[in-house]
């Protein structure tokens, strides 16, 4: 069994999947670093070089082999749950957090976050709070249909996150 994270940006996926890890005393890693670690480059040097559909591809194969792992903690790409393969990967293989955060505060852990601007693309052409309103709209009925719960963000440290999700697996795995 894993537990998977997903959410979009700036949600605290892998700030909190370190913390679950450690709690629990399983391993984690963040997709889209493992991502770019195989393939030797950047998110955004993978959309700008080959497009979005073949950075797609390439993490429903990420998803699928983390998923086949167990004891994992595994952070999502904020886009993961585009793919049908990716959002029944990840359910098969444990237990789905959906952390989510309000657009205001996504966008200012996204502007505070250095990595954030050299790693990632822009997604549409809108400017990045009408961006992260749009796509949080588009993506939350794929959210919703992979996460066995929600978690907001916004209010609580990652420890007090990571403790919720904790419990609820306790939970989860008891029913």
């Amino acid at each position: 069994m894993n537990i998977s994270l997903i959410g979009y940006r700036g949600t605290g996926k892998s700030t909190v999947a370190q913390c679950v890890a450690r709690r629990l005393a399983w391993n984690w890693v963040d997709a889209d670093a493992y991502l770019e670690a195989q393939a030797g480059a950047t998110i955004r040097e993978l959309f700008e070089r080959e497009g979005e559909s073949a950075f797609r591809a390439r993490e429903v194969l990420v998803i699928a082999e983390l998923c086949r792992r167990d004891r994992l903690v595994i952070a999502a790409g904020g886009g993961a749950v585009l793919r049908e393969e990716n959002r029944q990967t990840l359910r098969s293989a444990g237990v789905t957090i959906w952390l989510v955060a309000s657009p205001d505060v996504i966008e200012q852990r996204v502007a505070a976050d250095a990595a954030t601007a050299s790693r990632r693309p822009p997604l549409t052409r809108l400017g990045e709070r009408e961006e992260i309103r749009r796509l949080l709209a588009d993506r939350d009925p794929l959210y919703r249909e992979c996460a066995d719960t929600i978690i907001d963000t916004d209010s609580r440290t990652p420890d007090e996150i990571a403790h919720m999700i904790v419990q609820f697996v306790q939970s989860w795995t008891r029913e």
